[in-house]
């Protein structure tokens, strides 16, 4: 039995995204992800630059003349989402925390699918993976997914893309649209997700919070690392301390489009400080832009 509380939470999500769903996948949506492949639907007369492998010559003989088998694309399609839940999605300076958004952004993103008519599927990691729901269609099956992203309590702290790919990679027997939602604040993980985006299509949705790029002038400090809990203290008054820090910062934020450009994966950047229901919407006409 889902609580009241929870109900209503996912009621309100429901509430606010339908308008946003229903434009952003009134047309885009079929030209943005492809089907699974190519269904046999009809025969018909052949015609003069039709393709001759494509004749049923059961039929032809039949009928005394050339006869093609048609074929139409099947849109049923997967969608997993995968969802980092480790311990920095715990950081937020503006009015939501990193988790609370990629926990919309799911939500919304699973309303759309359901919307189409596909299954989805969810799949929660911190350093291992900690909740795995194979595709399905059906309502228990979109409120169980969307109040497990809303309301799930993860049971460790630290991140690891690598063993999420690789479970995945393992369990999936058919071609997958993967939305893989994280901060990406982890390292190791570029060849197995090079792996995965060859089977399956990936978009990657990255989010971040601007107070992460800096360090404030403060004094001393204690830095705690919400994934591994080690401490240490630092001035932040030290102008080259910030300097270096700023430099590694942007370094790891700016090389990660260009990985994703090298292996052809699609990015979503959201920042908490914006509204990313604009971010999603923009990626999903340019991306139907590319495929018309």
């Amino acid at each position: 039995m889902i609580p009241k509380e929870i109900l209503q939470q996912i009621k309100r999500i429901e509430i606010s995204t339908r308008s946003i769903v229903n434009d952003m996948f009134s047309g885009e949506y079929h030209s943005v992800f492809k089907g699974q492949g190519l269904e046999f639907s009809e025969v018909r007369a052949y015609q003069p630059g039709d393709n001759v492998k494509l004749i049923d010559w059961n039929v032809s003989a039949r009928m005394g003349h050339p006869y093609i088998k048609k074929f139409e694309e099947t849109r049923e399609l997967t969608v997993m989402l995968m969802i980092d839940v480790s311990r920095s999605g715990d950081f937020g300076t503006y009015q939501k925390l990193k988790r609370e958004i990629a926990a919309e952004v799911g939500a919304i993103l699973e309303f759309s699918a359901t919307k189409n008519n596909d299954k989805v599927g969810l799949l929660l990691f911190s350093d291992e993976v900690e909740k795995y729901i194979p595709p399905k269609k059906g309502k228990n099956s979109v409120l169980r997914i969307v109040r497990e992203i809303l309301y799930y309590k993860p049971v460790h702290q630290k991140t690891s893309l690598k063993s999420a790919l690789e479970y995945y990679y393992k369990m999936s027997k058919k071609r997958s649209i993967i939305f893989l939602i994280s901060d990406f604040f982890d390292v190791d993980y570029q060849k197995t997700l090079q792996i995965v985006a060859q089977k399956h299509d990936v978009v990657a949705i990255r989010i971040l919070d601007p107070k992460e790029y800096t360090i404030p002038e403060v004094g001393f400090i204690t830095f705690q690392d919400a994934e591994t809990g080690r401490e240490v203290i630092v001035n932040a008054n030290d102008t080259q301390l910030r300097k270096r820090y700023e430099k590694h910062i942007d370094q790891t934020i700016q090389s990660f489009p260009q990985l994703l450009k090298k292996l052809k994966i699609d990015l979503i950047d959201i920042r908490t400080d914006t509204d990313y229901i604009e971010d999603i919407v923009k990626f999903f006409k340019a991306r139907a832009k590319r495929y018309r």
